[in-house]
């Protein structure tokens, strides 16, 4: 796959919205070209870390490319904005591990269900994805059983998804057509688990969808309606598991993100010289702690962060043993002309390589997923004559 466009920084937008909608493009086109690099490497044998490296150090090179002319005296910020993750089988998400980790020396086998994530961003706007592969499989040998249902299920999901994010639908609706499409396999959405509006410098923004909630989340989160111009990363994960529920275990949290609504005064020297490097290294999102200078340091002055709010961690869950969690991540745009995709569909991902005896047969999402991501204009006539 070729390196992104480096011609795409000299063009002129014609308005503010549409630079912004080109550099998420931009840094879609760089983390689409990672994770289709990594998707090929995560064969039995490749070791977790040095995946979880290699894919930071794609969208590093691939974002030092472009962008590289000064805006009134000042470089445009490019980078990772979000640190590569190789979380396999059970394990929800947020593996990256660091060299002194006990499990920095997990292998891949055969059969493993490894979910990708990665992100980059040009100038703040940032392009995330994830998806699913299973190693070692092929139209041949297809994957099967229950890594097979969990698999089929989160993509259908995402898929939905795709067409339910739009100008006019609430979240909600998102939220129970994703149950409704994992029911179909006997699986259940990872419970809690967010998917956001995003904004410069934002992938955590106000405006939300929430997977599989409980009484208490159901309760309290805020009914939302999605309009024009916003832009979202979905995030699609579903479990073979009977509830979807996830909990720590023994894996050590290494990736951390700036909270911008909070203000501290570190009381320690030590975390407030970590801290001054995470937002000299990362900014406003999320890093891992191998790209600080001193890995003891920074864990002993991220304490106090977190403490405070500071910094908030991702931790990583797990759901139960001998269970598969599959995910996959997109990022959309609602554009005047329609819903955009702005990363990828999945490189690894082909139908003839899931083989499951389920299927869905709920009729309005069977119909649903017949329908383009976008109306053509042949499209938005007829329909509206027909009003």
């Amino acid at each position: 796959m070729s390196e992104p466009d480096k011609t795409a920084a000299t063009e002129q937008p014609k308005s503010t919205a549409e630079a912004d909608i080109t550099k998420y493009k931009d840094a879609a086109d760089i983390a689409n070209t990672a994770m289709s690099r990594l998707a090929k490497q995560c064969v039995e044998g490749a070791n977790v870390l040095d995946l979880c490296v290699e894919g930071d150090r794609l969208i590093e090179v691939c974002a030092g490319a472009i962008y590289n002319k000064s805006v009134k005296g000042v470089k445009v910020p490019k980078g990772l904005a979000f640190p590569t993750c190789i979380s396999v089988n059970n394990c929800v998400a947020h593996f990256s591990p660091l060299a002194s980790d006990p499990l920095s020396a997990q292998k891949l086998v055969e059969g493993d269900v490894v979910k990708v994530h990665l992100g980059a961003h040009i100038d703040g706007f940032a392009a995330i994805t994830a998806e699913t592969i299973v190693v070692g499989a092929t139209p041949e040998n297809p994957v099967t059983g229950r890594r097979a249902d969990a698999l089929r299920a989160a993509w259908t999901a995402a898929e939905v998804a795709k067409r339910l994010v739009r100008v006019g639908n609430k979240n909600w609706q998102v939220t129970e057509a994703v149950g409704k499409v994992a029911a179909a396999w006997d699986c259940k959405p990872v419970e809690g688990m967010l998917s956001c509006q995003q904004t410069q410098n934002v992938i955590d923004g106000k405006k939300r969808i929430i997977l599989n909630p409980n009484e208490g989340q159901r309760k309290d989160f805020e009914t939302v309606t999605f309009a024009e111009g916003e832009v979202y990363g979905i995030d699609i994960l579903v479990s073979s598991g009977e509830d979807g529920g996830a909990r720590l275990e023994e894996s050590r949290t290494t990736i951390y993100q700036r909270d911008h609504r909070v203000s501290y005064q570190l009381k320690m020297k030590t975390s407030r010289a970590v801290f001054s490097e995470v937002q000299k290294k990362a900014g406003p999102f999320p890093f891992n702690v191998r790209v600080l200078e001193d890995e003891k340091r920074a864990r002993m002055g991220l304490q106090e962060a977190v403490q405070h709010s500071l910094v908030r961690p991702y931790e990583v869950v797990y759901t139960p043993p001998n269970t598969f969690v599959a995910a996959f991540h997109f990022t959309i745009a609602l554009l005047p002309g329609g819903p955009a995709l702005l990363t990828r569909p999945p490189v690894w991902y082909e139908p003839e390589l899931v083989k499951t005896e389920k299927d869905l047969e709920d009729e309005e999402l069977k119909e649903l997923l017949t329908r383009p991501l976008r109306e053509s204009k042949k499209q938005k006539k007829k329909a509206a004559a027909s009003e």
